[in-house]
């Protein structure tokens, strides 16, 4: 089959490997779309998240949809989001519900496990979300960063009418912004130093829009909002959530940073006694993610802004980390455009 493996650091490459093997159990999968995540451009661009390094090339990719082929309860040609989050199952963790903090995970697209940019994926029957009349696989495939911001909405535990600040205004922020006025936010202020996304979070249902954190203490005549939700991948964007916030406000702080560290004034978020929320990906919310496009409480029309076969995919990456030509989500259809 054909494939996008990363070899290096901006080393994408398009090239023939094995067919993967279905496993005793699992399900053969064509893929559809896959969506470029920010978590791999941290492996395009830095080679590795945190300790995760990859040794040898290795498929990239987790938000996806497919289409069963063969294995499984489900019909042939049944069309699939892909929970990317295997897990034991087993361990404490697991046990308590806590699946996307499962130590032994196997994720898809993270080193070693090979991801879905490919013509071809293998997944276990459980991890396979069957998608409702209507949806295509562009929609499944953002189920999963949809999941990540509901997960992270979950965390903020929103109280209505409470308001709320999203700092980084890439996919995750703007369904982040979504999924926070669903949740019943009151005043939303979005913050991102490109005006084009900005502008688009303020048709999404910003309140205002700023280029800077410090627009959202403008905005709220120096009080900061309740809630800040941190989905940039600037090792200053923690400070810049903890300066924004009110007093007794609280962080969930949902980015990677780039170069895997970030600095906090500890007198600033000890005197403000704030509550620090850490965001890790999500646990089985496919249902009210689904349930939340159905009833049109979330929209990923605008995301969608260029789409690109599966020879395409280097060049999605370095429209993506270049943030060019207006990109906000580019997507990757393995058996053409889509």
């Amino acid at each position: 089959m054909r494939a996008a493996r990363l070899h290096a650091v901006r080393d994408l490459r398009v090239e023939d490997v094995l067919d993967p093997v279905p496993a005793p159990g699992e399900v053969l999968l064509a893929v559809r779309a896959v969506g470029v995540c920010g978590s791999d451009l941290h492996h395009y661009l830095e080679g590795s998240i945190g300790a995760i390094t990859a040794h040898e090339p290795f498929i990239l990719g987790h938000e996806f949809a497919a289409e069963v082929l063969e294995g499984g309860s489900l019909a042939p040609g049944t069309l699939v989001a892909v929970d990317p989050n295997r897990s034991c199952g087993a361990c404490e963790w697991c046990r308590d519900g806590h699946t996307n903090l499962c130590p032994g995970v196997r994720f898809a697209g993270v080193p070693p496990y090979p991801g879905a940019l490919a013509e071809y994926a293998t997944a276990r029957p459980e991890e396979l979300v069957p998608l409702p009349p209507g949806f295509d696989a562009a929609t499944g495939a953002l189920l999963e960063p949809l999941g990540v911001a509901i997960h992270a909405l979950d965390l903020a535990r929103l109280r209505p009418m409470a308001s709320v600040a999203v700092l980084g205004l890439g996919p995750i922020g703007l369904l982040l912004l979504q999924v926070a006025r669903a949740c019943g936010a009151g005043q939303v202020v979005a913050v991102d130093p490109l005006a084009y996304r900005c502008a688009l979070a303020s048709t999404l249902g910003a309140d205002a829009v700023a280029t800077t954190a410090a627009g959202v203490l403008e905005a709220t005549d120096g009080r900061g909002v309740d809630v800040v939700l941190e989905a940039t991948n600037s090792p200053a964007g923690p400070q810049h959530a903890a300066e924004a916030v009110r007093v007794g406000g609280r962080l969930v702080l949902v980015g990677i940073p780039t170069g895997n560290s970030f600095a906090l004034d500890a007198a600033l978020v000890r005197r403000k006694g704030l509550t620090i929320k850490m965001s890790r990906r999500m646990r089985h919310v496919y249902p009210r993610a689904i349930a939340m496009v159905q009833a049109g409480k979330v929209t990923f029309t605008p995301l969608f802004t260029h789409r690109f076969d599966l020879d395409g995919a280097p060049a999605a990456f370095e429209l993506q980390a270049g943030y060019r030509d207006g990109v906000v989500k580019s997507v990757v259809f393995p058996g053409g455009r889509g």
